[in-house]
């Protein structure tokens, strides 16, 4: 039997080395989706909702380079565009399919008519509808080889009555092209920066993202300059382990000890970040950026120098023509300084809570002590991203995924399920938000259906935690920031799930020992302190005033009883402001 589109189209994918497509099958998906099924060296992963799709398949392409998605007209495909947003932030190599109506009712005012150019154009970095079946082939190669080198999304828009229509053969080639060329400045750039670099006495390293594949790099650089390594969320995995140098991760969900040493160099330098709070750069000392993307060099801080390059690449050059230093006092200061942060931090693990408000940090230390050291964490936006950035260490073979530059909330578990499928030998964690696991809470039964042994977390503190902190230091109420929760534990079992629930912290250890020793999946839900707060490494006045002014407006509204719970659940942050 000839093939048609859709098999011409599986037949590429299978070649690229994609092995799922996430997707809710439907109307003018069904072509593609028999066409999987006839291939049989690729699976159809049937999600609930397409926005779990489109973050399954980031997750995955962050951890193995290429995946794919789908929707179907309209409604379908319109559901991919929250994922697709957040992966395409993530530098995720996703290739998304958005099927549409039949080519003769484009624009018409057709049933489920969208226009796929105009709905996915701030989201990728391809985006074209093939409406011939010659252009298919050469069409999904462009979208395949922009995804794998841009680093971001593809759209490839498909009418469902092209997918059936027999498929034409390509006057050019339908290969995946993968290249890791050498990516460094120049000669005389490179010896411009060490120059600088030599000259001055007070180094720090600040590393995102784009550093992860030179941490040993990284740590020589450190070792010549007696340099402090600071770190993004981001880059926190790939070079906080094994590193003598290393001061903590900065940023709104960061720690003092960090910001103190990009604020007291002399010198900062960014290796492969485009961390985006300028609020917490320098703009006394001089800073250097390392990026493989040029647009990127100088939009965050007033750059003394800005050199493109992918930073393996340049510091393997770079290294030798750093004079070693022999003053170390610099580096004394700020690891000591890490040291009593640490210590500080600490405290609050200490202090476990009590049933019904188990304190969260003492939860992400247990988790942190209990998960594989090759584990896959996924964290929800909000007060889970602050737990897991404090409170998980780095191993060198952790993964730490979220939606750390497009803020979304709901991700953890959707991106636990493309964890899960696209590492089966690791252990994945979900850390999820009472809030954000109610947003697409029916992907639960994707997780049961497919057997995927995640350990979802549901830290239950009862309200949207992040978002009460913003109205608090803003002094304005916390409305409308309460949540009426189901029993999880019941809601999980009724999906075919095991589900535990801890109210006691004294349980918090032997329950999620029991858990993780669970094969298949298991949702355990913990009673959280609805009260504690995550204070940021700078704690600016206005946030102090505005703090102040909500306890007063709460005093004089007559809600003394919650006043009282908010100090009495962060007395060791009060005694650090004063």
């Amino acid at each position: 039997m000839s093939k048609n589109v859709s098999d011409q189209l599986v037949d590429m994918l299978v070649d690229a080395g994609i092995q799922r497509i996430y997707a809710l099958t439907g109307d003018s998906l069904n072509h593609l989706n028999a066409a999987v099924h006839r291939n049989g060296k690729i699976k159809w992963i049937h999600v609930r909702h397409e926005e779990t799709a489109a973050f399954a398949a980031g997750a995955e392409a962050q951890l193995n380079g290429l995946a794919c998605c789908a929707g179907s007209c309209g409604p379908g495909h319109v559901h991919l565009i929250n994922g697709l947003y957040d992966a395409h932030r993530s530098s995720a190599s996703v290739l998304a399919i958005a099927s549409t109506i039949p080519t003769k009712e484009f624009g018409t005012g057709f049933f489920q008519e969208t226009n796929t150019i105009r709905l996915f154009d701030d989201c990728s970095c391809y985006n074209q509808v093939a409406t011939t079946p010659a252009q298919l082939p050469r069409m999904l190669q462009a979208a395949l080889q922009n995804a794998l080198h841009k680093n971001g999304v593809a759209v490839l828009g498909l009418p469902g009555d092209i997918s059936n229509l027999p498929a034409v053969a390509t006057e050019t080639t339908t290969m995946i092209f993968r290249n890791k060329p050498v990516i460094r400045p120049s000669e005389d750039e490179l010896l411009q920066l060490a120059a600088l670099l030599n000259s001055h006495k007070k180094v720090t390293i600040f590393c995102g993202l784009g550093a992860a594949e030179a941490h040993d790099e990284i740590i020589k650089l450190a070792e010549k300059l007696k340099a402090p390594v600071a770190y993004t969320y981001k880059g926190k995995m790939a070079i906080q382990y094994d590193n003598p140098y290393e001061v903590g991760l900065t940023g709104l969900l960061g720690i003092p000890s960090a910001y103190h040493s990009m604020h007291e160099c002399e010198v900062l330098v960014l290796l492969g970040t485009d961390f985006p709070y300028t609020a917490f750069m320098p703009v006394e000392n001089k800073i250097v950026q390392i990026d493989i993307k040029p647009e990127n060099l100088g939009r965050r801080a007033k750059l003394e120098l800005g050199l493109c390059g992918d930073v393996k690449d340049t510091l393997q050059v770079l290294i030798p023509l750093i004079e070693l230093k022999d003053d170390e006092k610099f580096l004394g200061i700020q690891l000591e300084f890490y040291k009593e942060v640490k210590k500080n931090l600490q405290n609050y693990v200490e202090d476990t809570g009590k049933p019904n408000a188990i304190h969260p940090e003492f939860v992400a230390s247990v988790i942190n002590e209990l998960a594989a050291k090759d584990a896959i964490f996924t964290v929800d936006t909000g007060m889970c991203c602050v737990w897991a950035a404090r409170y998980i260490d780095a191993t060198g073979q952790r993964k730490m995924l979220g939606s750390f530059n497009h803020g979304s909330m709901a991700n953890a578990m959707p991106q636990a399920i493309g964890a899960a499928l696209a590492c089966p030998e690791k252990q994945v964690v979900a850390f999820c938000g009472d809030g954000g696991i109610s947003m697409l809470m029916g992907d639960l039964m994707t997780i049961v259906q497919y057997q995927l042994p995640i350990k979802i977390i549901v830290f239950n503190n009862r309200t949207l935690g992040m978002v009460k902190l913003e109205m608090e230091v803003a002094g304005i109420p916390d409305l409308e920031t309460e949540m009426l929760n189901p029993d999880f534990t019941k809601l999980a079992e009724a999906m075919g799930m095991p589900g535990i629930t801890i109210t006691d912290p004294n349980d918090v250890k032997s329950e999620l020992e029991k858990a993780f020793l669970q094969e298949g999946p298991i949702l355990i839900t913990i009673q959280t302190d609805p009260n504690a707060l995550a204070m940021p490494p700078k704690l600016e006045f206005d946030q102090m005033k505005g703090m102040a002014l909500y306890m007063g407006k709460m005093m004089l509204s007559g809600r003394m009883d919650e006043v009282f719970k908010i100090i009495s659940s962060n007395y060791k942050h009060l005694s650090e402001v004063i």
